[in-house]
């Protein structure tokens, strides 16, 4: 009971404390420590045998784990991102987007850039990171309120890409081993759902910011904002070529390096920049030192709840709420939805709340002959809704490190398009299989 506690305790606090602004490299291992406490975990490596679970151990072995992972991938994320920017090219091409969609349609110009990097194979973590310098360009040039743009992005990146029928990403590729299906399992559903989520969370999205916009609210200039003054800026076209080159890249090496495929795109994206666009750069090494630091606020913003989630692992509590949700009866993609989306939102993270589940659910669900296509499409979607929560690592990442925002301002709309519309659209797609679309 106390355990149970400490762990809902333990995530409600982390989210508070992450609302009110709180670094997170502080509130990670406090919060930690509270499920710990509560959860009788030993504090200390050397209080236990060797590998026995422990805070500060098992704190550590997340948040390094993460940083192992991911750290060249935001390294090169962020100096894309930079140089795109510091070259003129991220304005070049927002200033051509803007001409052909019309003022209007700054946001959409956003969401296509952002879904279009996402289904091309780079990775939701540094999307973000490459599409800010156009984000911001277009809501300046549109005066809307500058605290939308991280939903913009969200929306774009973690919403109907992220979980779609072939997309590279991870969170549609981990349930292929524990099921034996295809990235494209469900693919007549999944097109519905993504249509649908990308229709209605757009039309939201809009609706928001044209809200704001009536009760007066513009686009504020901050000190630390890139000078948009009158400069000679690149061929839109040719400033398209480094996008184009990470999503070839990435195309071309995804199925045989994986995830470090991303960092040959990436790297690929800051050469063709550099080359194609280098008398249009300010200074192409303060770009790349900009980039630098940014990369590792970002990273370990993420992995301090990453950390978290791999005290939680350990807890009694953890254990009994997962065999509750791999448990529930009724309809197997309703309890595999459920599982998935309740552990994902446990440890803010939409991979993790698949790769703790599946092992259990796959073998159970497969015993009882549910199709498995439908069960992949249906985990996939709903991992990518309760994991949004404020602590999410990616949601604070993009509303902090890359907007400079405060959850405050921005988490409202990030919430309503990426863990309300994901939830509808995992509704969807399990009324679609059981009236035997797909299957």
């Amino acid at each position: 009971m106390l355990s149970m506690i400490g762990l809902i305790g333990g995530l409600a606090l982390l989210i508070y404390l992450t609302m009110k602004g709180m670094n997170l490299l502080v509130a990670g291992p406090l919060c930690a420590l509270f499920v710990a406490v509560f959860s009788g975990l030993p504090l200390f490596p050397q209080l236990v045998e060797e590998g026995g679970a422990n805070l500060v151990g098992n704190y550590m072995s997340g948040f390094s784990g993460f940083v192992a992972s991911w750290y060249m991938m935001f390294l090169l994320g962020a100096i894309f991102g930079k140089v795109m920017e510091d070259s003129g090219a991220a304005d070049s091409v927002s200033k051509w987007i803007v001409d052909k969609l019309g003022m209007k349609q700054a946001v959409l110009a956003i969401v296509i850039a952002c879904a279009v990097l996402t289904y091309g194979g780079v990775s939701l973590f540094v999307v973000a990171f490459s599409v800010f310098p156009m984000a911001l360009s277009l809501f300046k040039q549109a005066n809307l309120p500058r605290r939308f743009i991280p939903a913009a992005l969200a929306f774009g990146s973690v919403t109907f890409t992220m979980t779609s029928a072939g997309s590279p990403e991870i969170q549609n590729w981990i349930p292929i081993p524990f099921l034996g299906t295809t990235p494209y399992a469900g693919w007549e559903v999944s097109l519905i759902v993504a249509v649908f989520m990308a229709v209605f969370g757009y039309w939201w999205l809009k609706r928001m910011i044209t809200k704001a916009v009536a009760k007066g609210e513009t686009f504020v200039d901050r000190s630390n904002d890139p000078v948009f003054t009158e400069r000679a800026l690149p061929n839109p076209i040719v400033a398209l070529i480094p996008l184009l080159v990470v999503l070839i890249i990435s195309f071309i090496f995804h199925d045989s390096l994986k995830q470090s495929a991303l960092i040959i795109a990436l790297l690929g994206g800051v050469i063709a920049t550099y080359v194609l666009n280098r008398k249009y750069f300010k200074s192409f090494w303060n770009a790349v030192s900009e980039g630098t630091m940014g990369a590792l606020v970002a990273i370990g913003n993420t992995a301090a709840v990453v950390g978290f989630g791999a005290v939680a692992k350990v807890t009694p509590a953890f254990t009994v709420a997962v065999e509750a949700m791999t448990s529930i009866p009724g309809s197997p993609l309703i309890g595999g939805a459920i599982a998935v989306s309740v552990i994902a939102g446990l440890t803010g993270s939409a991979s993790g709340g698949q790769a703790i589940a599946l092992p259990l659910l796959a073998p159970h669900y497969m015993d009882m002959g549910v199709n498995t296509e439908a069960l992949h499409r249906t985990v996939s979607i709903s991992s990518g809704a309760l994991d949004s929560l404020p602590h999410n690592g990616y949601v604070v990442t993009t509303i902090r490190a890359i907007c400079g925002e405060t959850h405050q301002d921005a988490y409202g709309a990030v919430g309503a398009v990426t863990v309300i519309v994901p939830l509808i659209g995992t509704a969807l797609a399990i009324i679609l299989f059981s009236f035997g679309l797909g299957i």
